[in-house]
């Protein structure tokens, strides 16, 4: 598939380049976090959240609403699922990566989209973005079968468990944690209650 780059102009409906942010320190803090063989997310991590860019982020890009910096990291070429969130969330690469991205308007009325929607985008190292809330991502892909670090920057407590349980038959069967609702494809190694409503190719960037 045709790989964007963020600063084309088919990125502009699902987030924008962040400036005026000085991510270097950030990005040196994520080369100590650990790497995984498949893909590790961790919500909040304090050695991130200690980076002075911390402040600048909460201010600026979310109004001072609470935040957390955690990470994505790892290997991985394959779409697996979408979600998304209430809110934008911010996606800082360390390294180069792939991010595999959709739109929240094209999921169907029985909440199945159709992956052949799907748009991929590189994300330069150094290089920081914000997803609007309509954005559908996932998990980052690698580049050149290579090691990927991604700063993930939410409002405070996403993608930690959730209180209650969720279910029915409208979009709250999409909720796996606090302010993620998420659509799992059949080929994504979902062994739970995720709901499974990707129609298509598991997309591979490989």
């Amino acid at each position: 598939m045709k790989i964007y780059q963020v600063t084309d102009k088919e990125f502009a409906k699902y987030g924008r380049v962040l400036e005026g942010y000085d991510f270097s320190e950030l990005c040196s803090a994520m080369m100590k976090t650990p790497m995984s063989d498949g893909v590790a997310y961790v919500p909040s991590v304090p050695e991130l959240e200690a980076c002075g860019v911390y402040d600048d982020l909460t201010v600026k890009a979310f109004g001072e609403l609470p935040i957390q910096l955690g990470y994505c990291n790892g290997h991985n070429h394959l779409l697996n699922a979408l979600e998304y969130h209430r809110s934008s969330e911010l996606d800082i690469a360390a390294t180069d990566l792939i991010l595999l991205l959709g739109m929240q308007q094209d999921i169907q009325d029985d909440f199945t989209y159709d992956t052949a929607k799907v748009e991929a985008f590189l994300l330069p190292a150094g290089v920081g973005v914000e997803l609007y809330a309509t954005a559908l991502h996932y998990a980052p892909c690698s580049v050149g079968g290579k090691e990927f670090r991604c700063v993930v920057v939410l409002p405070k407590g996403t993608n930690t468990g959730l209180s209650k349980p969720h279910g029915g038959d409208g979009e709250d069967k999409l909720m796996t944690a606090k302010n993620k609702w998420l659509i799992g494809h059949k080929d994504g190694g979902f062994t739970g209650n995720e709901f499974i409503g990707l129609i298509g190719e598991n997309i591979s960037v490989e």
